[in-house]
């Protein structure tokens, strides 16, 4: 019989294996090559649940091709979202920070708002290299929670191309499907469930040791020599499991739209209705119901995701 192989679980890529200190995390680089379209880099969503999907495969060179089949899908709620500031960059640094003229009362409860306010247009935007913008998500509208989520994105395209994507949009709302669309590759941003404290077996995935074995079964069979009489960082202990920030490469949109009186679409389990846009991802992504991710363009796409091509149907 061969060998039995059992991989170290927990990548020492990802250290310190702690609960994150915020749930959306940052996307203030630019994921894609300058081109002539300003788009956001980035948008707030969350997370509804899953369902199956009817779809049609047209993908070349499927066994499936020309069929119709049934996969596993995730529905994404999107509310609109605003402009809260605006990040003027010097040398990789934040020089200047505007904040915009109107906000929501929910969000003047989240953060602290200065009564000095700063104009936009009587910057002088040739003493900078960059700017990004931060933003957040009009979440009350969904009805799900009060308190919005803020998050800094970059934008694409050049120094002033940005600068009049700002100016046209300081006031207004951003929406799903001005940005992301139907068949794109997009990655998921944002924190895995919580499972709290856990053992090294399940946390490394350690072996079980004899079952005679002295001070315990589930844990090593040592943490350490006697010189250098210390524990190193690479022994597996029990600690914290989850609740850190992941990303999911490659996911398809099979569909964006708006909210209808869609049965599919009302008592999706531990999150209640969707009430605005949505969008279909195929597959699964990380987190619980009611979970806030960001969305971003595809980092780095492969072949074999930019070539499937399903034509959505129905949920089911």
């Amino acid at each position: 019989m061969a060998t039995r192989k059992a991989p170290r679980k927990g990548s020492l890529q990802f250290w310190p294996r702690k609960r994150a200190s915020k749930f959306l995390p940052r996307v203030n680089w630019e994921i894609l090559p300058q081109d002539s379209s300003v788009k956001l880099q980035g948008f707030i969503c969350y997370k509804a649940g899953m369902k199956s999907a009817y779809v049609k495969d047209n993908t070349p060179d499927s066994m499936t091709k020309g069929k119709g089949i049934v996969v596993p899908v995730t529905i994404l709620e999107c509310p609109t979202m605003r402009i809260y500031s605006v990040r003027f960059y010097k040398d990789g640094i934040v020089a200047k920070d505007i904040l915009a003229e109107s906000f929501d009362k929910e969000l003047k409860r989240k953060v602290s708002i200065p009564k000095k306010k700063h104009e936009f247009g009587k910057v002088n935007h040739e003493n900078y290299d960059n700017v990004k913008i931060i933003i957040y998500s009009q979440v009350k509208k969904i009805g799900l929670k009060k308190t919005p989520d803020l998050s800094e994105v970059a934008l694409s395209g050049s120094l002033q191309e940005k600068i009049n994507f700002i100016k046209e949009n300081l006031h207004k709302e951003f929406s799903i499907s001005d940005f992301f669309g139907k068949g794109e590759l997009i990655d998921v941003r944002g924190l895995t469930r919580g499972k709290g404290l856990q053992g090294p077996v399940r946390r490394f995935g350690i072996t079980l040791k004899f079952h005679k074995s002295e001070k315990g079964v589930r844990r090593p069979g040592s943490l350490g020599p006697w010189h250098p009489a210390r524990t190193t960082f690479r022994a597996p202990m029990a600690g914290q499991l989850g609740m850190f920030t992941r990303v999911v490469y490659n996911n398809k949109i099979l569909s964006i739209a708006k909210h209808t009186e869609k049965k599919e679409l009302n008592n999706i389990k531990n999150y209640g209705n969707v009430h605005g846009d949505y969008i279909v991802v195929a597959g699964s992504v990380q987190g619980t119901a009611k979970r806030q991710l960001l969305i971003t363009r595809s980092f780095r796409p492969t072949a074999k995701q930019s070539k499937k091509n399903m034509e959505f149907v129905e949920l089911r």
